[in-house]
Formats: structure tokens, sequence, C-alpha cells
């Protein structure tokens, strides 16, 4: 496995965090962080791939389409910002 540098720059309490993390687990923190980066990169990826194939050939102009379809009604209390 190749492996690359990269400074990397943390806010102090996000270090301190991530070091009481990786010593209850048992690692580096240098470990800790790369496990914690792969986690992400599977997470996002996973998340693009499945909207993708949900998407399937869904248009823009299709989404509008159904969106006119809408019934014209007022948001319910709950739903108003």
């Amino acid at each position: 496995m190749s492996k690359a540098t990269y400074p990397l720059k943390l806010p102090l309490s996000i270090k301190k965090a991530a070091q009481r993390l990786a010593r209850e687990d048992g690692v580096s923190l240098n470990q800790w962080i790369a496990v914690a980066v792969a986690e992400k990169v599977g997470v996002v990826e996973t998340a693009a791939d499945f909207f993708k194939k949900r998407a399937g050939k869904a248009t823009g102009a299709g989404l509008m389409k159904f969106l006119r379809t809408a019934p014209k009604a007022a948001p319910e209390t709950d739903d108003r910002i």
C-alpha cells in the first residue's frame, strides 16, 4: 500500500477528542484519523451511488411535471419556517 503525507491542521478541541478516542481504541492518532477518513469516503461514495441508482433516468423536467400535480395548499403549522 502506498502512502501519502498530508499536513493536517485541526482545531485543538477536535484534535484532543481524536487523541482521546484513538487512545481508547489503542491505536495511534494517525491510524485513527486514517480510518475515520476511510469511513467517511466509504459513506459518501456509497450514498452517491445509491442516489444515482435511485434517480435512474429521472430528469428535471420530470420533476417539474410531478411538482405541478401537488395540491395548492398552505403549509401546515409544523412545516413553517
